[in-house]
């Protein structure tokens, strides 16, 4: 019998609806193929992003471009991962995405938006690696949805001190785990 995979999205809620949503997505086996955290003891680790790094940078940015029906907030692409802010607004007309998304996506949501960054990046770093098909992100990712003002201004702090806290950090390969309860995602 196949073991059923963990339902990540809450049940009945409308992803295309307006709404501001944090999210994290992992590269494939928390590979840290994205870039490095550099400094020395006693200065701020700053992040040095390699090729593959840029392209998830600026792919992130032309994501608002693209997709009228977001805006972007705070974001950081990690050795291993990138948290990010979107703010859906209900859009009307047709979305870039319209023709484009997988069965099963309802266009202009944030699966479709989180799918058509995860091929394109995918597709990007593929070429200069030079090997087609091979996945680089997991196959899900992590959303949460910002209800309050207060949680939006922790998570933008979060996000904005999240290379500071690399060597802390779980997603860091060098980090042993500690408790899911603890984890601010």
């Amino acid at each position: 019998m196949k073991a059923s995979r963990k339902q990540l999205r809450l049940k009945h809620y409308d992803y295309t609806e307006s709404g501001v949503y944090f999210v994290t997505v992992c590269s494939r086996n928390r590979e840290c193929l994205f870039g490095d955290i550099v400094g020395a003891t006693g200065r701020s680790p700053a992040l040095q992003l390699n090729a593959y790094g840029n392209i998830v940078r600026d792919e992130w940015g032309k994501s608002a471009v693209i997709r009228n029906e977001i805006t972007l907030d705070e974001y950081v692409v990690m050795p291993n991962h990138i948290h990010g802010i979107i703010f859906i607004i209900r859009a009307t007309g047709r979305s870039p995405l319209h023709d484009t998304i997988k069965p099963g996506l309802r266009s202009r949501s944030l699966g479709a938006f989180m799918a058509g960054f995860k091929s394109s990046t995918t597709k990007q770093i593929n070429i200069i690696r030079a090997t087609p098909g091979i996945p680089v992100w997991q196959r899900n990712y992590y959303e949460h949805v910002l209800r309050t003002d207060d949680e939006l201004n922790k998570t933008r702090e979060y996000i904005i001190n999240n290379p500071m806290q690399w060597e802390l950090d779980e997603e860091n390969p060098n980090v042993r785990p500690v408790d899911d309860s603890k984890r601010l995602y």
